[in-house]
């Protein structure tokens, strides 16, 4: 059974930082998708970044130059280091796993509040 534990929320002030880590357990393809989804009260769950197993990774506009993903295949654990944040960055942040063929898991979620 896969799951995936997040960590790293929290209230921080406009400026700041955090990292979330996430850590896949249960047995999964090589070949894998891992991002960072975040959701917003009253507004629908967006991709923050995402990195393949063997790729770039990508990034909303919204967070391009702030935020950097990471992760560690042997691990399979991936992090979000997030500067300068912003009160807009407030949000659920979840972890996502996305596998062959089209197949996702979701983390718990981690709530990120940004104090203005």
């Amino acid at each position: 059974q896969v799951q995936l534990v997040e960590s790293g929320g929290g209230l921080v002030q406009a400026g700041g930082s955090l990292r979330l880590s996430c850590t896949v357990s249960g047995s999964i393809s090589s070949s894998n998708v891992m991002a960072w989804y975040r959701q917003a009260p009253g507004k629908p769950r967006e991709l923050v970044a995402e990195i393949p197993s063997g790729g770039r990774a990508n990034y909303a506009d919204s967070v391009k130059g702030r935020f950097t993903i990471s992760r560690d295949n042997a691990k399979n654990t991936v992090w979000l280091q997030m500067n300068s944040l912003k009160p807009e960055d407030t949000a659920v942040y979840y972890c996502n796993l996305l596998v062959p063929i089209n197949l996702r898991y979701w983390g718990q979620g981690t709530q990120v509040t940004v104090s203005s």
